[in-house]
């Protein structure tokens, strides 16, 4: 039954921590007074089941037919006549309702049959031509794609003995979980033929194809970046070093989220209010591969001017770390003042923050790993023969 899982759902969302105002589109079970009519009994005493039916309308929703008309009053003014709301809500006052015979009499409805309680039916929604539930929660304190994770995770084929004894166990604190061991160790499922998917419409289908579509432009510019590289320096091994400036800001943004969260993590509430790694922080990695392929630019090409005026190699990365330092630090630090004022806005301050973090992170490996990667790629070559090989 679908409306039984969607309530197994929704007590597994409940569950979870940093899931909050959870809710399903189910209806609260409703029902509805019958009045079976004994045929027998009205056709004695000549009443019709419509002439039931019609004084049971009236007692009930009103006999709207006549109107009164007023000295002064445009239009005429409907009459409406009914039973009071608590003589037509109680099922003893209803059945003492009359209703008139073909022979003139007035007959008791208790006496031409009896009332029962009937379940109303819920409401079938569809989606794709099948039948679905909705249910919905919100996140707080914590990104979606954890809570999401975590839920999956824990569900598992399971008998409903097994559900229900699993329901009570305790969660497992969020200081035990990871991407790595994710779940909170309270195991659910539903019935067979029924699938739970967080797809669709809402915010965690549109977070996973943003993610998506940035991480496929991250892999078009740094294709871009290779390709102009190439053109540029006309080998395909420097630009190799040139761009490993760019995975070394991931080394620099994502301990730097950890960190943020740590020192200045605030309290909204009684719900943890962090800055979470989003789509305008990956916004701002495509940026940083731009920013950081420049500084290893400007190491690999005095190196390599170096050598051909004659320097040895080593002697050329020496002189590149020490004559290009002041060029890379100020770049850098010229861009990281001027996204200290993004990061007071609450929706681009992923974008600041990754700026910033990659860039310390990034130019303090590539002052070290471009020129060590340099030095271990072409060491025991003379310089100028180096360079003419390459070209």
């Amino acid at each position: 039954d679908l409306l039984a899982a969607a309530r197994r759902v929704t007590a597994r969302l409940q569950q979870e921590p940093g899931v909050v105002d959870v809710d399903d589109i189910g209806e609260a079970p409703m029902t509805e007074l019958v009045f079976d009519v004994d045929q027998e009994k009205a056709a004695l005493a000549g009443i019709s089941a419509a002439d039931i039916a019609q004084s049971v309308q009236i007692a009930i929703t009103g006999d709207a037919s006549l109107t009164l008309r007023q000295e002064g009053e445009r239009n005429p003014l409907r009459l409406v006549f009914r039973l009071p709301r608590a003589d037509r809500s109680h099922v003893p006052s209803l059945s003492q309702l009359q209703v008139k015979g073909s022979g003139g009499g007035l007959v008791a409805l208790a006496e031409l049959g009896q009332w029962h309680d009937n379940q109303v039916d819920q409401t079938i929604y569809h989606k794709n031509l099948r039948p679905v539930v909705y249910v919905f929660a919100e996140t707080v304190g914590r990104p979606p794609a954890e809570c999401v994770v975590d839920i999956q995770v824990d569900q598992q084929a399971a008998t409903d003995a097994m559900t229900q004894e699993s329901g009570g166990t305790t969660a497992r604190p969020l200081s035990q979980r990871t991407y790595f061991s994710p779940g909170g160790g309270q195991p659910w499922s539903v019935p067979p033929g029924i699938d739970v998917r967080f797809s669709g419409e809402g915010e965690w289908q549109i977070t996973l194809d943003v993610f998506r579509d940035l991480g496929l432009a991250f892999g078009a510019a740094m294709l871009m970046i290779y390709i102009i590289l190439v053109a540029q320096t006309g080998s395909f091994a420097v630009p190799i070093v040139v761009m490993l400036a760019i995975p070394l800001t991931v080394l620099g943004v994502m301990p730097g989220f950890y960190f943020l969260n740590q020192i200045s993590g605030q309290t909204v509430g009684e719900y943890a209010d962090p800055v979470f790694f989003t789509a305008t922080a990956m916004i701002g990695m495509i940026a940083l591969a731009g920013i950081v392929t420049r500084d290893s630019i400007i190491l690999v090409d005095f190196t390599q001017l170096a050598q051909r005026h004659g320097r040895p190699l080593f002697d050329a990365i020496l002189e590149s770390r020490v004559v290009r330092l002041r060029p890379i630090l100020l770049t850098a630090g010229a861009a990281m003042l001027s996204s200290l004022p993004i990061t007071l806005d609450p929706i681009f301050s992923g974008l600041g923050w990754s700026l910033i973090f990659g860039l310390v992170a990034s130019t303090a490996f590539t002052l070290f790993v471009i020129p060590v990667t340099y030095w271990l790629l072409y060491t025991g070559q003379e310089g100028r023969e180096t360079v003419s090989s390459d070209r």
